[in-house]
């Protein structure tokens, strides 16, 4: 395959600040990458909104009427990272013979897209962008990752080290990934499921350019929890084990008690008594809280509720009827907001 279509996504919240730069570097990359003959004019960059608060789907309707790689979908609210990116895919996968998907921010440095084009075109169906280092990452969050991936391992998920969602997937592998049907998508883990052929093409991540992360510790910390608990059994295997250490422990001490009770020194203060109660309470807690956790999930897949739902679609529309009168996908408020400009 000499030209093929390919599609690129990018999830947006709050992007405002940043989406200039994203349009015009990435617009750049499809302009010389059409003129190298590497991909097709049909090439786009789908430009995914979810839920923005601000003017980041303002920004990036215009961008689909000037620009004729530019296309956007806009959410009916925020669903999160990755199921914005799910929407990104899967709308796209009908009409690209290969999609990147890669943050707003570009941290992510897009000159390897051309080495990942290059891979797709030797026959890989998935190719991992991962980071050579992590230098530009505080301490605490770069140890903290360390240990998630380590951890994860330990637990059985495979994992790219170092890699997050920056990747190309094959049209293929986007169909088999839309089988995956369960709520709590964790795309890192997923991906390597499928099984296709695979291959990784190395860089070095940037800063951004402009507005602030939309990953702080708190979601960061949400987002390895879910990854972990969406994955493996492990943490209740480990409670399992706890329980089981803990009452085999409390034996040796009923026997060391009973001893002492057969010696006559029975002189014990309220210490012992009271930490136990304490670590049992506190172990009890930490297994139901965990077990809710999972059956948590288990409530929120039985229901199958729609991962996200689309508002506006300004990908699969041709750019030649967006001012027809058939043109039922946009409203009025959104066409005299064009106008307007």
């Amino acid at each position: 395959m000499s030209e093929p279509i390919l599609t690129i996504v990018v999830p947006c919240y709050n992007e405002e600040e940043m989406l200039p730069y994203t349009v015009v570097e990435l617009k750049g990359l499809i302009d010389e990458m059409v003129r190298e003959g590497e991909i097709s004019r049909q090439s786009k960059i789908l430009f995914v909104d979810d839920g923005s608060k601000d003017d980041t789907w303002k920004m990036i309707y215009k961008e689909t009427i000037k620009n004729e790689y530019v296309r956007g979908l806009k959410l009916a609210r925020n669903v999160g990272h990755q199921n914005a990116l799910l929407a990104g895919l899967f709308t796209a996968k009908d009409m690209s013979d290969c999609i990147i998907s890669i943050d707003a921010d570009l941290q992510d440095d897009i000159a390897v897209i051309k080495e990942f084009v290059r891979k797709f075109k030797e026959g890989y169906d998935i190719v991992y962008g991962v980071r050579n280092k992590r230098e530009t990452d505080t301490f605490f969050k770069r140890s903290t990752a360390q240990v998630f991936y380590k951890m994860m391992k330990v637990m059985g998920v495979d994992l790219v080290y170092n890699h997050a969602d920056f990747r190309l997937m094959s049209k293929r592998a986007v169909e088999k990934l839309e089988r995956f049907k369960e709520t709590n998508m964790f795309l890192r883990g997923v991906v390597p499921l499928i099984g296709f052929t695979t291959t990784s093409v190395y860089y070095d991540r940037k800063e951004r350019l402009a507005g602030t992360t939309k990953y702080p510790l708190k979601k960061m910390l949400s987002f390895a929890f879910d990854g972990i608990t969406s994955f493996s059994i492990q943490p209740i295997r480990f409670v399992l084990f706890v329980g089981l250490a803990s009452f085999f422990g409390s034996l040796v001490f009923a026997l060391y008690f009973l001893s002492l009770k057969i010696f006559g020194d029975t002189e014990l203060g309220w210490t012992s008594l009271i930490t136990s109660i304490w670590l049992i309470g506190g172990l009890q807690l930490i297994a139901v809280g965990l077990v809710g956790e999972y059956i948590g999930k288990i409530y929120k897949e039985v229901k199958h509720r729609p991962k996200y739902i689309i508002d506006i679609d300004a990908f699969n529309v041709p750019m030649s009827i967006h001012k027809s009168e058939s043109d039922k996908e946009f409203s009025l408020e959104h066409r005299a907001l064009l106008e307007s400009n």
